[in-house]
């Protein structure tokens, strides 16, 4: 059974990074997400291997393994659901592909869309960006911390906030409403992945 989880890890597929060796170590930390993000460049058999060993990865530490956009690897790999973004599949699409159980997440920028979103069977929401990303330099304007609020209340199911998002910000996100946060870099681009991860979960923990 997939578990909802406060932290979500996003792997970094971007040239040079190592989405495996990270993904190991943040598991091996107690991660319960770990969201499977493709750069454009990656081909569809390159996307699958990658997606199949981080379901593997994620099923031996009991964590939930959800592949974010593709719905055909999510299946294929079997993992527990995905993420859909604005330019994706609707999720009430999604709804009737993936399993009756699958978590489906979808992305919101503001109340109307986020309720719009729930009411096709979204499980969470990710919303953002936060913050600035350096993951992610041509997203939009942050919407900060007060909008995040408006839009965690304005819905029922869980708010996870993405961008640009630090050990440092955790407190006022969730002080604002967001049930958890999804982050890439501040662990990828982390010295040691595994103590990055760690000190989210403590921060989490702690608010």
């Amino acid at each position: 059974m997939a578990r909802w989880g406060r932290l979500h890890i996003i792997t970094d597929t971007r040239p040079g990074c190592d989405p495996i060796r990270v993904t190991e170590a943040a598991l091996s930390a107690g991660a319960p997400v770990i969201q499977v993000r493709f750069e454009g460049h990656y081909t569809d058999r390159e996307a699958f291997d990658l997606a199949e060993v981080v379901a593997e990865l994620c099923r031996a530490h009991d964590a939930t393994c959800l592949i974010n956009d593709r719905l055909d690897i999510a299946l294929a790999v079997g993992a527990h659901g995905g993420h859909l973004g604005q330019r994706d599949l609707p999720v009430s699409v999604a709804r009737r592909i993936l399993p009756a159980d699958a978590v489906i997440g979808a992305t919101s920028r503001d109340p109307h869309s986020a309720r719009a979103q729930q009411r096709a069977g979204a499980g969470y929401l990710g919303v953002g960006p936060a913050h600035r990303s350096p993951t992610k330099p041509d997203l939009p304007d942050p919407l900060g911390v007060d909008r995040i609020g408006e839009l965690a209340r304005s819905v029922d199911i869980p708010v996870i906030a993405i961008g640009g998002v630090t050990v440092e910000s955790v407190p006022g996100l969730l002080a604002a409403g967001a049930f958890g946060v999804a982050v890439v870099g501040a662990v990828s681009r982390a010295a040691d992945p595994y103590a990055a991860t760690r000190r989210l979960l403590e921060v989490l923990d702690e608010c």
